[in-house]
């Protein structure tokens, strides 16, 4: 969320930033918001002499009483009284124009950085570079969950009569795959000096619109029924959340967490859940880091960010490219964005595994964050990365480490997590 401030006095910035957005729907918000921000601050100002008002009312009452002039007296509490029943409807003005003004701000998107491309969709979004040598061996790279079967490693048929299609069991060497890359995501973290962090599975509704637009609440979502709760779908939202409504110590600035969880979400939309894959999937699990920090920082620990992601992947033998999210492809709450894509040998071609991107306070605005300042407190910045997100990393892990016979290489950083293994045999 903007601030309203800003808005008032640059009307045409908010509303050039929307159509960047190709969100021309919402431009008819700008001019609403500043003609109920009109009606609302005179509802206020007259609220205000009202009060004044009955006050000083309230004060000849008293001087009143004390001369004995008690049927004067009595004529001026009424004029009170009635001041009083203005007041009560004067309030509920206000409570109604600021609602509306929230409800209108709450669905205007946030001012993308400057250095943000132009286009309207993920199709636009434009390669920055690219670490590691993409390889295409010699021999045929198979699906990837041919690849788990060959190792007993995944059973999509039994997810499917338990669950519905979006789940999986993962078994054996794959699922304990799994685990020594969040395991070695976690300790990778922690010695970039973050502080690692298991956070709660469900957050509030004032969470989930504090961190997240009402379209991607809708889209990801999960919702507990007859409960004031909702399934994470990352844990950033839920570390997030953790500051909500604190006002922080300027000298414990940055927070910088890094935390796991399981994720849940809905993928409603163009994308769908996949059959036989588990790219895209209701449940997975996944380790996040996230950043509060001052503001003039916040793009100096987005380049961190970012950059911890490749130094992650590539450490595992697998290359990665980053990838600049044009301004259709951010959604409402993002200032900028850059998304980490896999090398897929199999596909000759990038997919994304992560994604980094500064919020600067539009999420602090919403939450209510705010460092103490000597002249003021003021609202933080924060931003959120992915770390590593299992399964869909296994995907990269797996084709990228793949051998001729079916064998898998475990790179030399995730050994100590496997029990000192160097390679994985399939068992049929």
């Amino acid at each position: 969320m903007i601030d309203i401030k800003f808005l008032r006095e640059n009307p045409d910035i908010v509303k050039e930033n929307i159509k960047k957005k190709f969100q021309n729907h919402k431009l008819i918000l700008v001019d609403e918001v500043i003609d109920l921000d009109k009606k609302n601050r005179e509802v206020m100002m007259h609220g205000d002499e009202l009060r004044n008002e009955r006050k000083l009312l309230s004060n000849k009452i008293g001087n009143l009483m004390k001369d004995g002039k008690k049927e004067e007296a009595e004529a001026v509490k009424s004029k009170v009284q009635d001041i009083n029943n203005e007041l009560l409807e004067n309030e509920k003005l206000e409570e109604q124009y600021s609602s509306e003004i929230k409800t209108r701000m709450m669905k205007i998107p946030n001012i993308i950085h400057e250095s943000v491309p132009i286009g309207k969709d993920d199709s636009e979004n434009v390669e920055v570079q690219k670490y590691g040598e993409p390889i295409v061996p010699n021999y045929e790279i198979p699906y990837h969950t041919d690849i788990m079967e060959s190792f007993c490693g995944i059973d999509l048929d039994s997810a499917r009569r338990v669950a519905g299609n979006g789940f999986y069991y993962l078994i054996g060497d794959i699922a304990r795959l799994h685990s020594a890359i969040l395991s070695y995501a976690r300790d990778f973290m922690i010695n970039k000096g973050f502080t690692y962090c298991i956070p709660p599975y469900m957050i509030r509704s004032d969470v989930v619109t504090g961190v997240m637009s009402f379209e991607e609440m809708d889209a990801m979502m999960y919702k507990i029924e007859g409960e004031d709760l909702y399934l994470i779908g990352t844990s950033e939202h839920s570390m997030i959340g953790k500051f909500k409504g604190q006002i922080l110590n300027k000298a414990n600035m940055p927070y910088t967490m890094t935390s796991y969880s399981p994720c849940f979400r809905k993928e409603k939309g163009a994308h769908g859940i996949e059959e036989r894959g588990v790219y895209r999937i209701h449940q997975f699990e996944k380790q996040e880091m996230i950043v509060v920090c001052e503001p003039e920082e916040s793009y100096e620990w987005y380049d961190k960010l970012w950059s911890y992601t490749v130094e992650l992947f590539r450490s595992m033998d697998i290359p990665v490219r980053t990838l600049e999210c044009c301004s259709g492809d951010l959604a409402d709450l993002k200032a900028k964005s850059v998304d980490v894509e896999a090398w897929s040998p199999r596909q000759q071609t990038y997919f994304e595994v992560g994604s980094c991107s500064n919020l600067t306070d539009a999420q602090s605005r919403r939450l209510g964050i705010r460092i103490k300042g000597e002249n003021g407190n003021y609202f933080a910045h924060t931003l959120n990365n992915t770390v590593v997100a299992p399964p869909r990393m296994l995907i990269a892990f797996l084709e990228n480490n793949y051998n001729a016979d079916g064998s898998v290489n475990i790179p030399e950083v995730l050994r100590p997590y496997m029990g000192g293994i160097e390679k994985l045999i399939p068992k049929k």
